[in-house]
């Protein structure tokens, strides 16, 4: 509904419920304004001092992440970033512009519902100014509005500030809630129709944190789960389909509590889900992230280890089920273990249970102590301080050899002695990375004698690495005679005693083959080495010009900016037409990029879409999605004829409101594990027509709404339906899928194909795969790289796309991620992989494998924290998409024209001639090098 405010003499008045307008979701770019704001370091320092009182509770607070979960209510908003060289921002700091206001009480809003409770009470501390025709000084608002269903909405005044033009001002004040309504949102208003609303930063904070609560439950040290440690005995636990006792002891006094006086055990247990339970429902709130931790053991039926599992079941108001996994620890019968792990409800449950599962059944789960609680905030990281990282600087010792064998041993009792032959250059990819380079020695260890596969040449690198940086690995490898086949050679580093692969080839000839990947190390080490292994037993072994190097990913960024001027770029001509040459001579232009055509998109999950944070920012940074495992065979039949396409229904119904478009992932997945037990117990004849009905079911049901699929997940890694159906039924189920939907592209798709990691997937397979299923009749349409990978060298990345762009086929990066422990190496990571795929001509697509934690494969590879804050990976992620936009003005020339080189996609254009102001849109197509012409009627 919308409101009105009356102001006079800066005195507020009641607002008035009226039909309220269609509100604007959509972030705006950058744009100009105008009178400069300054006067902002005190506010800021006032800002920290305020947040020192407690954790802020607005979700990107200093609009670093642009607009996301901030909303612009019935106008539209956009951010100015630091470094824009607009003079407002001058203060070192982003801003969000409301601008297009209507009515004086359209401004920004932030939904706050779950980060506020009843009884507390809350400073509020807001950076605002304004800009526009103005004299004097106007009043800005903030606003706290109250819905509560089936009574009227009610708003109340937090604070004002009076404001006047190229200054910011802070705003303070402070609310309590007396109840908790159904939904709270805190918004800035107020300003004149038509001036606009500056918005620098905002603090809530609240004023007694020990004392916040959560309905019935305390967000912060207080436990959500009663009775954690057992001390009222078994009061608020029951068993999940067995039976739950106590005990101060148990196998003769062996097994005695790790603290406390008792411990619980849940027993006569007949199935693996079986175990203690608590419900907490009610005590649990939704968009807040918490952690688990368990004192776990296991007893009986002489299992003497298992996986231990802490697992969630929430059901929705509509009955809908959902077991979310928290966490899991390998138990014992010896000593108790702690299990420890993290949740979030995206959706606002009815109930809500906790429990314990895992083991065999007749095996005992022993539990002393089960304790759920808020979880902290990690602190966010620092960049990782690496004095004189030596970038392209070999670590390892005597490389060239010139000095025989000395600084390297052999691994097992294999011989090592000095061979003359090998290549005189480096390999490729270091080439890539180290530019011009001295000869190679020619000289190579050859290592004779093996017994094992694991022997090889070896060198102690330890007090040669840096912690965080990014190591090259490059070699030449040989075999020699007496091998049965193709045989796997791996650089590897022993970690403290941790494999770490430093990459791999196979080798099957007399030839020198190259050999590059990458490592790092996030932890201190009490020792490293580095060896070469292998190739079967009696297998002789040739290692030359082995180079380990720090990488300089910022000269290789260099380049690549001007890869992409080249591939992602266009001349444009804009034609005006009208008006007489005289009058549109001169007349100024203009342009600003809305959207960049490049698709970037995400994986989601039925969970995030009850959650509006991930929404909005899911529907303002990217464009396309894939489902993570709404659309698979196991997910939609996991049962035989027990089908669920509710999930996907409801998922596609998003995307499409919001014109995003999807890739099915996947029809079938060649990987044994991944399928069904009811489908691997098939005859021949009944799985081949359980084969043809999947692709009928799905296809028909969505045909034309899917923009690719991933007919079958993973051939190079399995080989299920192969193997029991033939090898024609890959090209078959290619076939089938493009007669049941012709417009959809249909993909391969699979993992470490551009890392160097796995012989299995290296492009050269990809490639032999691919033109086989041609060769077949497969009407291949793309090619999938899923993206899973770790510490990414831009050149190992640009090898693979290279190799692979010879088929002139599209290449997808399909399930993007990268992890690190730290935010900034993170951010680095992915701005490796997305320069990458954006600078080689032959990627048309990025799909982001998730973004938000607690929902990705992988651990620290978010770009969102849990609770709605933008790590650095995630401000990264934004500043290239924000790179990745053009802007242009200028005039009109004496030809009546304006030229300008953008990035395909959409723009705005606004002209002002003599007389009026034109606003167009048009868009740039990729196209071929030719200019692209627009043609623009004034």
């Amino acid at each position: 509904m919308r409101r009105l405010l009356a102001l006079c003499c800066n005195r507020f008045k009641h607002k008035q419920n009226q039909n309220h307008p269609q509100r604007s979701e959509g972030a705006m770019e950058n744009q100009n304004t105008e009178n400069a704001a300054d006067g902002t370091k005190n506010v800021n320092q006032d800002m920290v001092n305020s947040s020192i009182r407690g954790t802020n509770i607005i979700v990107n607070h200093d609009f670093c992440g642009g607009l996301h979960s901030w909303h612009p209510n019935c106008c539209e908003g956009y951010v100015v970033s630091a470094d824009s060289g607009h003079p407002q921002a001058n203060s070192g700091g982003n801003y969000a512009v409301v601008t297009n206001r209507k009515e004086c009480w359209q401004g920004l809003e932030q939904d706050i519902t779950g980060r506020v409770t009843p009884g507390s009470t809350y400073l509020v501390s807001a950076s605002v100014g304004v800009s526009g025709p103005l004299e004097g000084c106007v009043d800005v608002l903030a606003t706290v509005k109250m819905e509560c269903q089936g009574s009227e909405t009610k708003y109340s005044l937090v604070g004002r500030s009076s404001v006047s033009n190229g200054k910011w001002e802070k705003l303070e004040g402070k609310f309590t809630l007396s109840t908790m309504p159904d939904k709270v949102v805190f918004y800035l208003e107020g300003p004149s129709p038509g001036i606009d609303l500056l918005i620098q930063s905002v603090v809530i904070t609240c004023s007694s944190p020990k004392e916040r609560r959560h309905g019935n439950a305390i967000a912060g040290d207080e436990d959500i789960v009663l009775n954690p440690n057992f001390e009222d005995g078994l009061t608020n636990w029951t068993g999940r389909g067995c039976q739950v006792v106590l005990h101060d002891s148990m196998g003769d006094g062996k097994i005695v509590p790790q603290s406390g006086k008792v411990f619980a055990a849940a027993t006569e247990r007949t199935q693996s889900w079986n175990g203690i339970q608590q419900d907490i429902t009610g005590r649990v709130q939704r968009k807040l992230a918490y952690e688990a931790t368990a004192v776990v053991r296991i007893f009986g039926n002489n299992v003497t280890s298992s996986d231990v599992r802490a697992t969630l079941w929430v059901q929705s108001p509509n009955g809908r089920e959902q077991y979310i996994s928290i966490s899991n620890v390998q138990a014992t019968d010896k000593d108790w273990a702690q299990l420890k792990g993290k949740f979030l409800l995206n959706g606002s449950p009815s109930k809500v249970v906790v429990y314990l599962e895992g083991p065999p059944a007749g095996t005992d789960i022993l539990v002393n102590s089960f304790v759920v609680k808020h979880a902290e905030k990690a602190p966010p990281s620092s960049p990782p301080d690496i004095v004189n990282p030596a970038f392209g600087v070999n670590i390892i010792e005597n490389s060239n050899l010139s000095n025989g064998t000395n600084g390297w041993f052999p691994l097992g009792n294999c011989t090592l002695s000095v061979g003359t032959g090998s290549p005189h250059i480096l390999p490729p990819m270091a080439r890539d990375s180290l530019g011009a380079h001295e000869p190679l020695s020619g000289r190579y260890i050859l290592v004779t004698k093996r017994t094992q596969t694991w022997m090889g040449p070896a060198q102690m690198i330890g007090n040669k690495l840096k912690l965080f940086l990014t190591y090259q690995v490059s070699a030449w490898v040989q075999i020699g005679s007496g091998a049965t086949g193709p045989q796997n050679v791996n650089i590897a580093l022993s970690v403290d005693n941790q494999w770490v692969n430093g990459g791999q080839a196979e080798v099957g000839d007399n030839r020198w083959h190259e050999i590059g990947g990458s490592f790092r190390i996030e932890k201190q080490p009490s020792k490293v080495m580095v060896y070469i292994q292998g190739p079967a037993s009696g297998v002789d072994l040739m290692v030359a010009g082995l180079q380990i190097f720090p990488v300089d990913r910022q000269a290789r960024f260099r380049y690549l900016k001007r890869q992409t001027e080249k591939i992602r770029k266009r001349d444009a001509i804009l034609k005006f037409s009208g008006l007489d040459s005289s009058s549109a001579f001169g007349s100024y232009v203009k342009i600003k990029q809305s959207q960049n055509s490049f698709p970037f998109g995400t994986c989601i999950s039925r969970t995030n879409i009850d959650n509006e944070d991930f929404v909005d920012f899911f529907v303002k940074n990217f464009n396309w999605s894939v489902f993570g495992n709404e659309l698979k065979w196991y997910w939609t039949e996991p049962q035989k004829g027990n089908f669920n396409y509710k999930d996907a229904d409801e998922m596609v119904d998003l995307c499409m409101s919001h014109n995003i478009d999807m890739r099915g992932h996947c029809i079938y997945w060649e990987v044994v594990d991944t399928v069904q037990q009811w489908i691997r117990s098939l005859s021949q004849n009944d799985l081949a027509t359980a084969v043809q009905h999947r692709v009928t079911d799905l296809l028909t049901r969505y045909k034309g709404k899917f923009k690719h699929y991933d007919v079958n997940n993973e051939m190079l890694h399995g080989s299920f339906y192969q193997d029991k159906l033939g090898k024609d039924i890959r090209a078959n189920m290619f076939k089938m899928a493009n007669q049941l939907d012709p417009s959809a592209l249909l993909f391969v798709n699979d993992y470490h194909v551009e890392d160097g990691c796995d012989t299995r997937s290296a492009p050269e397979k990809y490639i032999e795969q691919i033109l086989d299923l041609q060769q077949q009749g497969a009407p291949v349409g793309g090619i999938g790289i899923q993206g899973h990978i770790d510490s990414p060298v831009g050149p190992i990345v640009c090898s693979a796309l290279d190799q692979l762009g010879i088929l002139g086929l599209p290449i997808w990066f399909t399930e993007l991620d990268v992890s690190s422990s730290n935010e900034y190496v993170r951010a680095d990571d992915l701005e490796v992989m997305l320069r990458e795929a954006f600078a080689n001509p032959s990627v048309e697509g990025i799909v982001l494998w998730g973004f938000w934690e607690l929902f990705m494969s992988r651990e620290n590879s978010h770009l969102v924290n849990a609770e709605g804050d933008i790590n650095e990976a995630g401000k990264r992620y934004l500043q290239l998409k924000q790179e990745w936009l053009s802007h242009a003005h200028g005039h009109i020339d004496e030809q009546g024209q304006f030229k300008f080189r953008g990035f395909h996609g959409t723009y705005s254009i606004e002209i002002a001639t003599a007389t009026k102001k034109v606003l167009k849109t048009f868009v740039v197509d990729k196209g071929d090098d030719s200019p692209f012409e627009v043609s623009i009627t004034l």
